[in-house]
């Protein structure tokens, strides 16, 4: 009789508090009529205290549970913060948002911290199947998310593209994950790794050919050019905070899912999979940097960012250095303040329907709104690289990893497509500053959350940029490596 495994809930305990957070969501909201306000404080309350348990817990040592399949550690910790701190950005942009589209969906909300808790399984997998199992959950949410504003075709469109486009990409995933398992003999990482160890295996075709597959599923996810189609369509036609919370959570939990199945499982074929990454970057960063050039609507180009964002990002995954691993924590950080912070100031200044997305709609903004836009002034400087702002630091970082790592043709390719992004950022800031307005502002109501998510957005990224010595030791404790 094989024995049942041990049950350790307390290593799942931030994902527990989630789901039942989400359940008293849906439950509650039965209750609430169109008033749907009060879900928000439940969410976030719920976002509190899953990172209250997170950052209370004590790991000197990695903790594995459910026979192997989870891992509490430090790295899985510190994505844990990322993802908390992001989506209870996304409820503090939401709330006046839906009000303006008339969207009282109690569920809303609870498929945000749904999502996080896909978001969390993923950063805290130990075997391919958890990582499978995470994407799915975290897709799912993402999936009606994204078509939740059924009154607009454009969003219904949005989910249905990332549906089809999703489940596609999981097919990859999952045919890549049978031929590692064929080849091996185990879904576990450690398994894994020691079954590589025979030198025979590395020679199967097999094994490249699932690795392959595997890096398109978790590349889709993270928004890896080829596999970046769905992004600026997806990005355009879902609701804006769903975009926000689409933009940062999904990608930081790919990125984990990278480092764990390359770095621990698959480390013994790492020139081989460099390699690869090594193109995909390049290819990330241009096609996303030369694409947000064109574009005149704001949602597309902040989509084309992400998508170029993914390849500096890229770049320090295949260091597999301390240094690597820890500027990506840093910058997903970061990076998590400052797209927030840009979709909110978007959300806010959207008229009903999503209108005013073009870039010229928010020329003279910088007078009629000096405080809006000088948050999102901040937010464009930041990802554009302009010091002493976060973005700038964890660039700094990102290639100065990539230096040390020997990749300097890769850190010198990642600088000259950070000063190529610089004209499409600062071209919002000229707009908002030195164009004539061509709509007016005058209707557009500033309330409390919203502006409490910007401001934070703000501090973050300013506190990060100028004092980034703890948050950057606190990364560094967290590296995998």
């Amino acid at each position: 009789m094989i024995p049942m495994p041990a049950i350790d809930l307390g290593s799942i305990s931030p994902m527990i508090i989630l789901s039942l957070m989400g359940m008293f969501i849906l439950v509650a909201d039965l209750f609430m009529g169109r008033k749907k306000g009060f879900l928000a404080f439940i969410a976030l309350a719920g976002l509190a205290a899953a990172l209250v348990f997170s950052c209370g817990r004590e790991t000197v040592h990695a903790v594995y549970s459910f026979n192997g399949a989870f891992v509490v550690d430090k790295f899985s910790l510190f994505f844990n913060l990322i993802f908390c701190v992001s989506t209870a950005l996304v409820v503090l942009i939401s709330l006046q948002y839906l009000d303006r589209e008339n969207l009282h969906l109690g569920e809303y909300y609870a498929l945000l911290l749904f999502g996080t808790v896909g978001m969390m399984m993923v950063a805290g997998a130990a075997d391919m199947i958890m990582v499978f199992l995470g994407i799915e959950v975290l897709s799912i949410c993402l999936y009606v998310l994204a078509g939740m504003n059924r009154r607009q075709p454009r969003s219904a469109e949005s989910a249905m593209k990332y549906f089809l486009l999703g489940a596609f990409a999981t097919g990859f995933l999952l045919y890549g994950i049978a031929l590692i398992y064929g080849v091996t003999g185990s879904i576990n990482f450690q398994k894994i790794a020691e079954a590589l160890k025979d030198e025979r295996l590395l020679l199967s075709p097999m094994l490249y050919i699932g690795t392959a597959f595997v890096i398109i599923g978790i590349g889709f996810k993270a928004a890896l050019a080829p596999f970046h189609q769905w992004t600026p369509d997806v990005y355009e036609g879902a609701p804006t905070t769903v975009t926000a919370f689409m933009a940062v959570g999904p990608k930081a939990a790919a990125i984990a899912a990278l480092f764990r199945v390359l770095w621990i499982p698959l480390a013994a074929m790492g020139e081989e999979w460099k390699a690869l990454l090594w193109v995909l970057a390049v290819l990330t960063m241009t096609v996303g940097n030369v694409a947000a050039l064109a574009q005149d609507n704001i949602k597309r180009m902040l989509a084309f960012s992400g998508i170029a964002h993914a390849g500096y990002i890229l770049v320090a995954v295949i260091t597999g250095s301390k240094m690597g691993s820890s500027s990506v924590l840093y910058y997903l950080l970061a990076y998590a303040f400052m797209n927030i912070g840009a979709f909110g100031v978007v959300a806010l200044l959207g008229g009903k329907g999503d209108e005013y997305l073009n870039i010229d709609d928010y020329a003279g903004m910088g007078f009629k709104m000096p405080g809006i836009a000088f948050a999102m002034s901040v937010f464009m400087f930041s990802m554009a690289g302009i010091p002493p702002l976060a973005g700038f630091v964890g660039k700094f970082y990102i290639f100065s990893a990539a230096v040390d790592a020997g990749y300097i043709g890769l850190a010198i390719i990642g600088v000259i497509n950070s000063v190529v992004s610089a004209y499409y950022y600062l071209r919002v800031t000229v707009v908002m500053y030195m164009k004539e307005p061509v709509r007016g502002f005058d209707g557009i109501a500033l309330k409390g959350l919203p502006i409490l998510a910007l401001a934070i957005s703000v501090i973050g990224i300013v506190y990060l940029g100028v004092v980034p010595a703890a948050i950057m030791e606190l990364a560094r404790q967290s590296a995998i490596f």
